[in-house]
């Protein structure tokens, strides 16, 4: 999927899987049902401010020490767990990196006038009639070429939700477009790191997977792009009438050139020929600054007396453009890398909760029984699915979602007479594409972060994250291009 993990570095398909004979389902359960009670209670009852700005951070921990504690009382050693918990650190290590260098990025693009640019410009390209299917298309080619969802969004996504925005178009709208298209090109690349991942764990080829994952891919990218013509053409937008106004507003604030797109062709250009995304990322915002020197200076001086000075600013902390437009002065703001940090929390919060799940068994326990009660080819397929779902809730992070039910159901779908693309389709259509619908899970709080816009807005209009899981189950159901194993 995306670029925040390379799979060469990290060798999560080695990762073994913990397994304790001593736990049972139900004490496996406890943490994942009070974790569940805990985040449901201060998101309904609470108003989500029952631990400040950082609740859901704070609860991730507790969850953590109620599992260290079945943990502890099923003889798994405090050691134990704090060795997974590390491994699970120092798999996020790139990602906290990437994470930082995208709110640099997004600062620095803001002050060069490069996000700005691309306002200017697509305003007069992009109506509100055609809006929303267009962003599926454009993140779906952006992702395709690149092999990273994440990519996609620190780059177009941004952009796309300040044209949208500007259009008077719902933000949950616009970064649920922007997600459906970005995971479909991030499933369809076989430049991704998970489209590699899964026919890995199920032990089928690259290209075969591709190829069958198209069977269930394509239907559903085609719903969703129906569902957003369809939204396009009922949803009221006030931005078409005020397009002239916002268009001289952005005109008289920023110096608007052609040469601003530079930096990002550069940046895209980079990661297409597989330049580590540090390294893309950092040339970008190195870039940025230097075309803020030459193209902005005006802007510069109107943030500090410095420009270097704005620069610094900008790279690390809140930045807002004044403009006579109250819309715009809104859109231009950028938290930098400060505005990370809470992200980078949750991310790390939820490694802790993970990585003690898994170092007191209960993630293998939880799989096992769900592959128990899968006795025909549809229980083996939505078991599969569940499986996933369920990892992307209690893991927090999409490989494992991958991983362990891999390794888990490889044996059973063999046993059913199922080729192994199956598998690995499944495992994409369920494991890859709702991690992002998690809002603790990495990818959920990435794409939140990134792009400006909580998981509850975006959730029911990522339509191609949350409809793939249905759609491989009615295959299965059906028995829609479910392959067989063949006798050479």
């Amino acid at each position: 999927m995306q670029d925040e993990k390379n799979i060469s570095e990290i060798n999560i398909q080695d990762q073994k899987i913990v397994d304790n004979k001593e736990l049972n389902i139900w004490e496996a359960l406890i943490p994942v049902v009070l974790l569940m009670g805990l985040l449901a209670y201060n998101i309904f009852y609470a108003d989500g401010a029952w631990f400040g700005d950082y609740s859901n951070q704070y609860i991730l921990l507790i969850g953590g020490v109620i599992a260290a504690a079945v943990g502890f009382f099923n003889k798994v050693s405090i050691s134990r767990m704090i060795a997974e918990v590390w491994e699970n650190w120092k798999s996020i290590f790139v990602p906290i990196l990437i994470l930082l260098l995208v709110g640099a990025l997004a600062g620095t693009w803001l002050v060069s006038g490069i996000i700005p640019a691309m306002v200017y410009y697509g305003l007069q390209v992009l109506s509100p009639e055609i809006f929303l299917p267009a962003t599926v298309i454009i993140a779906a080619i952006i992702s395709i070429a690149t092999g990273s969802s994440w990519t996609t969004s620190a780059t177009v996504g941004i952009a796309l939700i300040g044209i949208g925005s500007a259009l008077g178009i719902p933000s949950g709208m616009i970064a649920g477009a922007v997600i459906s298209g970005a995971y479909f090109g991030d499933k369809m690349s076989p430049l991704s790191d998970t489209t590699n991942l899964a026919p890995a764990m199920a032990g089928t080829d690259l290209f075969t997977h591709i190829k069958y994952m198209a069977f269930t891919t394509v239907p559903t990218i085609i719903i969703t792009l129906i569902v957003f013509i369809i939204l396009s053409a009922t949803i009221d937008t006030s931005g078409s009438a005020d397009i002239s106004n916002l268009l001289a507003s952005i005109d008289s604030t920023f110096n608007i050139t052609p040469w601003l797109f530079l930096v990002p062709v550069a940046v895209i250009a980079m990661i297409l020929m597989k330049t580590k995304p540090l390294i893309a990322l950092g040339t970008g915002v190195v870039l940025a600054a230097v075309f803020a020197f030459i193209f902005q200076s005006d802007v510069l001086s109107s943030i500090s007396n410095s420009n270097f000075q704005a620069i610094i600013n900008a790279v690390l902390s809140d930045t807002q453009i004044t403009t006579d437009n109250e819309k715009l002065t809104e859109l231009f703001s950028s938290g930098g890398m400060n505005g990370m940090l809470w992200t980078i929390f949750l991310i790390i919060c939820a490694m802790v909760f993970g990585g003690v799940m898994d170092a007191i068994g209960a993630l293998a326990k939880i799989t096992k029984v769900l592959l128990s009660v899968a006795s025909s080819v549809f229980g083996l397929f939505a078991s599969t699915v569940i499986s996933c779902l369920g990892l992307n809730v209690i893991a927090s992070d999409q490989y494992l979602a991958l991983v362990i039910p891999g390794k888990m159901f490889k044996q059973a779908y063999e046993d059913k007479g199922l080729a192994p693309e199956n598998l690995s389709r499944t495992l994409e259509d369920s494991g890859t594409v709702t991690s992002v619908l998690i809002p603790w899970n990495t990818c959920g709080a990435y794409q939140s972060g990134v792009l400006g816009v909580g998981v509850g807005e975006y959730f029911a209009y990522a339509i191609f994250n949350w409809l793939s899981p249905f759609t491989t189950l009615l295959f299965a159901a059906f028995r829609i291009k479910i392959r067989q194993l063949t006798t050479k």
